[in-house]
């Protein structure tokens, strides 16, 4: 038995004198720390599960009974007793093994500077440095996007440059042309007139959208009576500009007056695979803040959802009436209990299938995919289709490693097949190959695909310590064709022992992707755009070089005829012949003699097929120029 497993013989048979009632255990290490804190209906159950067979945990669950050296237990009245109890004691001891959420959001303040022209900007910190502030804010994402707004608005200067320092001391940028800057930078400005703008700027920012409206449209209408039909023009336009950003608002608004959106996107490889949590935040029908966290990858979606809710709203002070997830959380009805509990009212845990509800999730997953693209430095679309991907496919993680195969030939003629790679969704061109099939003629996609794929499976075993090419299994295979072409290498796979998922590709009667095949039916894709794209980029990119390959192999065969026509040419002198010439054209534009000197070529064959490409010129007598 491995040194780090010496403990479980003991510590399963002290969790089998565990009782069958709720209750809350906590695994220690040897320095007696505790590492993880969980709750069960049955203790006895869930213990002894982490000291058993160890090849059905997850990565993270056996490291964690690796370090295990003993564990405690506190027993508890009822379930959620047990789940009140061990948010309190995950809090309490933050054990390393528990997924917590790291909470940096802090406050935020508006400071506003008085050394020279006043100007505004989002902050994290207030300090003592003589500026005023408005603030704090919980938020950094609604305090950013006021202060955005309201220099847009009241065309306030966005660029950072200093006045009276920079008046009148160069040409307008394109905010100028775009009406959201009135360029005190070209003199076009007043300290006076940037004064008024920053005043009415604050009060919308502070009072909100319908007091700033209210008060300029009474100064509009004061201006107009005064006849000042200039500025009144511009009080107007600025009251049009606050319309058109709560028309874009409503935009990203929901017929819930409350609630939370939460989406979890994964990238599945490397030693330390990621996700990224987001989170959309609704107050008053429309979105005031976001956040996002960058995780480890979770092992159990369901379960995991259910630790980073659990994990979130307990740094948090407000719980909204709602709350929409992107999948199943493991326990939901206990886990609303104790949001309800926390929130002094009902609350409620959605998974949204369809509808308003449906886009805003969408729009999380998203938010997520972008984040965590950015954090891998991946792009953003390619992090979302394969996270769509995975999802739909009911994968465990989304494919990094994707690999396609079809087969073309003409009549049974030339059976060729290629395979293509898309590598983090995008085409991965140096692991492309292509084949020939081999082990029979006569048209059999079935068996021409069974035959690939065992090549390649068996190319794997050859070279599998290389980690590259042949020598990496794919997280997906994809190939183009339905039921039949899954069912001739599903046994392959199982004859291997190889546990790649594998799906087809299916085409309408128009030739373009309509769904995805499995084992016992189909997965529409109409419904996921990002994946559709994905996957009928796939199929064009694999069709394209499967029938390139084909027209290749067709061409040269057709000239190796050509060539294997003449006397004293057989295919191995054709095909000298077409690696030195490379075209039939050049070959019989070649002279007797550079014919000759062709490797594998005699005199005479290169008299043969001189005299068959020059048939009048030897007819006559004439002499090939040596």
């Amino acid at each position: 038995m491995s040194a780090v497993y010496e403990n479980l013989p003991r510590l399963r048979k002290k969790a089998m004198q565990l009782p069958l009632t709720p209750g809350v255990y906590l695994m220690k290490n040897k320095k007696n720390e505790i590492i993880y804190v969980g709750k069960a209906k049955a203790l006895k159950n869930r213990v002894s599960q982490y000291f058993g067979s160890q090849n059905t945990h997850g990565v993270k669950v056996r490291r964690m009974v690796e370090n295990v050296e003993d564990f405690d237990y506190i027993l508890c009245d009822s379930e959620f007793e047990a789940l009140v109890l061990e948010c309190s004691l995950i809090k309490q001891h933050a054990p390393k093994y528990n997924i917590l959420l790291k909470d940096d959001k802090g406050y935020h303040y508006i400071k506003i500077t008085h050394d020279g022209w006043r100007d505004f900007r989002a902050v994290k910190q207030r300090l003592e440095d003589g500026a005023d502030y408005i603030g704090p804010y919980t938020g950094s994402y609604g305090v950013t996007n006021s202060v955005d707004a309201a220099k847009k608005i009241f065309r306030l200067p966005q660029c950072g440059k200093k006045f009276p320092r920079d008046f009148n001391k160069g040409r307008p940028c394109l905010n100028f042309y775009l009406g959201q800057c009135s360029a005190p930078c070209a003199g076009k400005c007043t300290e006076a007139q940037h004064e008024e703008a920053v005043e009415q700027a604050l009060a919308f920012i502070v009072n909100g959208s319908g007091p700033a409206i209210e008060a300029l449209t009474a100064r509009m209408e004061e201006a107009a009576e005064r006849l000042e039909f200039e500025k009144a023009a511009k009080l107007r336009d600025r009251i049009q500009a606050i319309r058109k950003v709560n028309e874009k608002q409503k935009v990203v608004a929901a017929s819930k007056e409350e609630q939370d959106v939460f989406a979890l996107v994964s990238a599945g490889d490397g030693e330390t695979p990621k996700a990224c949590l987001s989170v959309l935040r609704f107050r008053e029908a429309r979105l005031f803040d976001s956040e996002h966290f960058i995780l480890d990858l979770p092992e159990d979606l369901p379960q995991a959802r259910h630790e980073l809710l659990r994990s979130y709203y307990m740094m948090r002070d407000f719980v909204p009436r709602r709350v929409a997830v992107d999948g199943p959380v493991e326990e939901a009805e206990l886990l609303a209990e104790w949001l309800s509990s926390l929130a002094g009212r009902k609350v409620t845990i959605a998974v949204p299938q369809r509808g308003e509800q449906h886009q805003l999730m969408e729009m999380c997953r998203s938010n997520a995919a972008q984040k965590l693209a950015l954090y891998l430095g991946r792009s953003g679309s390619s992090t979302a289709a394969l996270d769509e991907l995975g999802t739909l496919l009911g994968l465990k993680a989304p494919p990094q490693y994707i690999e396609s195969y079809d087969i073309s030939h003409t009549q049974g003629s030339h059976n060729v097949a290629g395979m293509v790679v898309f590598k983090d969704g995008r085409p991965y061109r140096k692991a492309y190959r292509r084949f020939s099939i081999k082990g029979f003629t006569g048209q059999d996609d079935y068996g021409s695909m069974a035959e690939v794929l065992e090549r390649r499976i068996l190319r794997y075993f050859e070279e599998k310590d290389s980690g590259e090419g042949f020598g990496r299994l794919p997280d997906l295979i994809l190939l183009d064709g339905g039921q039949g072409q899954i069912n001739a290498v599903l046994p392959l796979l199982e004859k291997y022992q190889l546990d790649i998922p594998l799906f087809g590709m299916v085409k309408d009667s128009h030739h373009r992707t309509r769904a995805i095949a499995r084992s016992g039916g189909e997965i529409a894709l109409t419904s996921r755009r990002a994946a559709f794209t994905l996957v009928s980029t796939i199929q064009d990119e694999v069709h394209r070089f499967a029938i390139g390959y084909h027209r290749s192999s067709s061409k040269k065969a057709a000239l190796s005829t050509t060539l294997t026509g003449i006397e004293g040419v057989g295919p191995a002198r054709a095909k000298a012949l077409l690696r030195q010439f490379k075209t039939v054209k050049a070959i019989a534009a070649a002279s007797e003699a550079e014919l000759a000197a062709v490797k594998g070529m005699s005199k005479p064959a290169a008299a043969s097929v001189f005299a068959a490409f020059h048939p009048e010129e030897t007819a006559a007598g004439g002499k090939a120029d040596n």
